[in-house]
Parts: structure tokens; sequence; C-alpha cells
């Protein structure tokens, strides 16, 4: 069954016809028929034919049968997100010719696209999807639900939440029993400020990791359980339920989550106005990240804010550090928060006129083409706000009905 695979891959692999394989041992039409498992054919002929090959049939057809367990254990490390072993599959993977004439050849491109997206190669990744979206109607049943699953995880990179929500809830759970997608669901929909959707599926896709006994994902989802919390009196839940992630982290020794834990911790205080906290928690944060990662730069742009509006630093130093984060961003090239960084430099300096212009013309658009949701409310009432100040009413009445009319 596996033979005639086999040595039709590595004839084509080393350029050699039919014929000049099967000179001094069969003919070539013999060679097509046992290629197309169109006929009998004696062992003796396979060996001579894997010895003029230079390959050792019997590890060759072990190496093919192996591949649908390997591709699963490269699936089961993604969902725990074990970096290293990830990593270290994914390189075997790529040396593994016989990928290419495996039945599962598209499981391999989809768990690669999975991979790319976890090392934010969402580039690579789209040359992928577009590869597989030419021949999806080809895709098993569970195959179709993974290429759904990938499709959220890649819509959720590129910030399009609303497509992300749509690929997810398609997913049939009939065929695809990698819960994992619900985690997905729940911060797309926490990213649309959608806070009771969001829990629901957290909290499914908790009871999910709590099935395969992944404790990391486990604190992930409780996490975004906890932020979805908005209205809980004095606040001491929420920060008991930090506090307990962060502890989980440290026995977990994740530093990574840790460094999400606080973050967020970092903005309830802040939006809840309490600054000093707030700047200490970003802080902390930030100092288990990569400076020059995306992660470091939206802790250092909290962390500038909570100093600013609590008066907690020297408004050099402040500029200093926006400055600082717009240069990282613009080597970069990220955008959004080259706009943070920018607009953090304009209100630091007091320029209020600049900075209202430049949120209006080119940040909230921005926001907008990107589904910001938090930032885009956040802009449409300092813009109406600013409009009220300088008496431009129809600006402000435009801006108003945007506030009440969200789309």
């Amino acid at each position: 069954m596996y033979e005639g695979k086999i040595i039709k891959f590595y004839r084509e692999k080393y350029q050699m016809t039919q014929e000049q394989l099967g000179k001094g041992i069969c003919s070539g039409t013999h060679i097509s028929k046992i290629e197309r498992l169109h006929t009998e054919y004696a062992p003796e002929i396979v060996t001579l034919l894997s010895e003029r090959l230079e390959i050792n049939i019997e590890n060759e057809i072990i190496k093919l049968k192996n591949i649908k367990k390997r591709l699963n254990h490269w699936h089961d490390v993604i969902v725990m997100q074990l970096f290293e072993e990830m990593d270290l599959t994914n390189h075997e993977l790529e040396q593994e010719d016989l990928i290419q004439i495996s039945d599962y050849i598209n499981l391999y491109k989809l768990l690669r696209v999975r991979y790319l997206l976890m090392h934010n190669l969402t580039e690579e990744a789209l040359d992928i999807i577009v590869e597989i979206q030419k021949k999806e109607h080809k895709l098993s049943s569970y195959e179709a639900s993974l290429f759904k699953h990938v499709l959220g995880v890649y819509y959720l990179a590129k910030h399009e939440n609303l497509k992300a929500i749509q690929a997810l809830k398609s997913i049939n759970e009939a065929d695809y029993d990698n819960k994992e997608y619900t985690y997905h669901l729940a911060v797309a929909y926490h990213s649309i400020e959608s806070p009771v959707m969001a829990y629901f599926f957290a909290d499914k896709s908790r009871q999910f990791f709590k099935e395969i006994n992944n404790y990391l994902r486990v604190i992930d989802a409780e996490m975004l359980m906890a932020i979805q919390v908005k209205d809980d009196g004095d606040f001491k839940e929420t920060i008991q339920r930090f506090e307990s992630l962060i502890k989980s982290c440290d026995l977990c020794h994740s530093p990574a989550r840790k460094a999400k834990v606080l973050h967020n911790l970092a903005f309830e205080h802040f939006r809840r106005k309490n600054y000093e906290p707030a700047n200490k928690y970003y802080k902390e944060s930030m100092s288990l990240k990569d400076n020059e990662s995306s992660p470091y730069l939206l802790s250092l742009e909290g962390y500038i804010n909570s100093a600013f509006y609590g008066s907690l630093l020297p408004r050099d130093e402040l500029l200093q550090l926006a400055n600082e984060g717009l240069e990282t961003a613009l080597k970069k090239n990220e955008q959004l928060y080259i706009n943070l960084f920018t607009l953090l430099s304009f209100l630091i300096q007091d320029k209020e006129q600049e900075y209202h212009q430049y949120l209006s013309e080119h940040s909230l658009p921005f926001f907008k083409k990107f589904g910001f949701v938090y930032l885009i409310k956040r802009s449409k009432k300092e813009l109406f706000n600013y409009y009220l100040e300088q008496k431009k009413t129809g600006k402000a009445l435009k801006m108003a009905n945007l506030l009440i009319n969200v789309k």
C-alpha cells in the first residue's frame, strides 16, 4: 500500500524517470503500475528499487505511518502552549519529506497555520490559508472545523473580531473535539465588549482546560472571566481573584502569564482611577516582558497614562518614555502603538489642538478600521468633550450621535 507512493515520491525528488529507475530491474511500465498500486510485485523488486534510491523502505513505511501520531502530538502541544516542544516538533516535521504524500498533508498545513499564528507570523499564515481555501471542499469534517478554528485565530490576530466570531461560531462540535476554540470565542467577545458572552465562553474553555489537565490555560480562562466583572462594589473580590491568579502563575513558573495578569489588574485599577496601584502593576508587568515586544508597549502605554493622570512622574520623564515607545513602535511598524504614543506625546506636552486633530484625523479612523472597541469609545468621548469646550456645537452633536448610535 505504501511502497508505491514512497518509491514515486523519491523518484520524483531525485528527478529520475521510471525507465532510469527500473534499468536492469524492471520496465518503466511496471514501475508505473507499482506507483499507482495497479499490480502485484515481488518484494525483491521493491528492495532493489529502494537500494537504487538509497532509502530503507521499511523505515520509510514506519515514518509514513507515524505522521498522524506526530501531528496529533504537535496539535496537543500547540493547545497547551508548550513552546519549546512546539518549536522542536515543527523543526522535525519541516525535515519530514513524506508529509507531502501522506493522507494528512491538509492537517499538517492547518496546524502549521496555528503554529505561525502563535509566533505572530500572520502574513506567512495567510499564504497557507489562501492555499487551503482553494481546496476547502476536499477537507474531512474534522479538518473543515479545524480550518474554521484557524480562521478565527487569524481574524483575532488581525483584530477583525466580528469575522472571528462568525468563523468560530460555525464550528460543528460533533466533528471537532478541541473545545479550545471556546477560549478564542471568549477573547473575540471580550474585544467587542460583550462581557456576558465573553464570560460564558471563557467558562466553557476553563472546563475544557481542566478536563485535559492544562492548568496554564485554566489561568488564561479564569483571567478572562475576571476582567468581565465590571461592577463589583468595593472591588475587593476582583482584586482577590487577580491575586489568586498571580500566585497560580508563580506556582506554575509562568512569568509570561503573570505579566498578562499584572497588566489586566493594572487596567482594572486604571479604569477606576486608582492611578498609583495601576502604575505599580503596569511597571511589574513590563519587568517580565521583552522591551521590544508589543505586549511591553501595551503596558508601557498604560504605565505612562497612569503616571500622567496620577501626577506620579515629572513631565520630561514621561515625554522621554513616550518617545522611547514611539521609536520602538516605528521600528517595528506597529501602527496601533505609533498612534497611541503619538497621542501621549501631544498629551504630555499640553498640545491640546494637535492631540485632538490627530485623534480625529488619524487615530479614530484607525481604531474603527481594526475594531478596537474600547479605544473607539474613549476617543469619541474625548472628542465630544473637546468640541463642547471649544463651542463647536455641530461637531459635538455629530460625535454625540456617534456615541449614542454605536454600530
